[in-house]
């Protein structure tokens, strides 16, 4: 478990544990001879994966900024992806409970992303964070309900039920969820992925999702075999490098197994590369 400050606010990453997804899906058209280097992969291929949250304590408010794959995988993806449902006992671990969450936000609605927003319980449906509002893009919920080439990756159960009591937000656009707390869509993985921006006392940090999954990816063309839109996640990533390598940015990894975070920068050719990795651990 990892911590670090923001201006006022206190950031913990939180784990739903790690699962495995094919190299070559992960890293796209990059040759494995030069990812292999970075993120070895096992016999049959696949790469560790992480599930990172983020906790935010703003002093007011608790937010959480992702859950994970949670505990409702249909049995044949827990045969391909395994399903570590660890982000409760991390959340108590942090001292939190579920009723202390005010505030949910989804960066994009795929199964490993949302997947603690409801639990199963007496054969139906319930919020796992029963006192908090959830926020998603809009036109993201509504991708989902297109049986798009993604469509896989979408379990409506995740969101569906928090849509209908009304208790999930879908916003349209960039937009400030509280005082400090921004989201501000960035395409390529999906169409309306949203990143979270969180700024406090003069500093800024970005939970970029799968814009940037792992450290791994930080090199501009280094996309993903998944992503919806490759060169859209191009220019989103040289939109988003402009800004937080300039105004030192603090960027949060949503898939990678040891990393949460890190401030990045330039080497003397222009490549993007990891300058430090910041807070403590334990």
């Amino acid at each position: 478990m990892h911590r670090v400050t923001l201006g006022s606010f206190e950031l913990t990453a939180l784990s739903d544990g790690t699962y495995y997804l094919d190299g070559g899906a992960f890293f796209g058209v990059v040759p494995k001879v030069l990812w292999s280097k970075r993120m070895p992969s096992d016999e049959l291929n696949r790469v560790p994966t992480g599930l990172n949250s983020v906790l935010v304590r703003t002093g007011e408010k608790n937010i959480l900024i992702e859950t994970g794959v949670g505990n409702k995988l249909p049995e044949k993806m827990v045969e391909i992806y395994g399903q570590p449902a660890k982000l409760l006992a991390a959340l108590h671990a942090a001292g939190v409970s579920p009723e202390d969450i005010d505030i949910v936000i989804n960066s994009h609605l795929h199964f490993d992303h949302c997947g603690w927003n409801t639990i199963r319980q007496g054969g139906g449906l319930r919020p796992t964070f029963p006192k908090a509002k959830y926020f998603a893009q809009e036109g993201e919920w509504k991708h989902a309900h297109q049986g798009q080439r993604d469509a896989v990756s979408y379990l409506h159960e995740n969101y569906d039920p928090l849509v209908e009591s009304g208790q999930m937000q879908l916003v349209g656009g960039d937009q400030e969820i509280v005082r400090g707390i921004s989201v501000e869509v960035f395409p390529g993985h999906t169409r309306d992925m949203q990143a979270v921006i969180l700024e406090s006392g003069g500093q800024t940090a970005c939970y970029i999702s799968d814009l940037i999954p792992t450290s791994a990816h930080v090199e501009v063309n280094w996309v993903m075999g998944f992503d919806l839109y490759p060169l859209e996640t191009i220019e989103s990533r040289k939109r988003y490098y402009a800004r937080a390598i300039g105004e030192k940015w603090l960027t949060m990894f949503t898939h990678d197994p040891t990393l949460p975070w890190s401030y990045l920068a330039r080497n003397e050719r222009g490549k993007i590369i990891l300058e430090e990795s910041v807070g403590s651990a334990g």
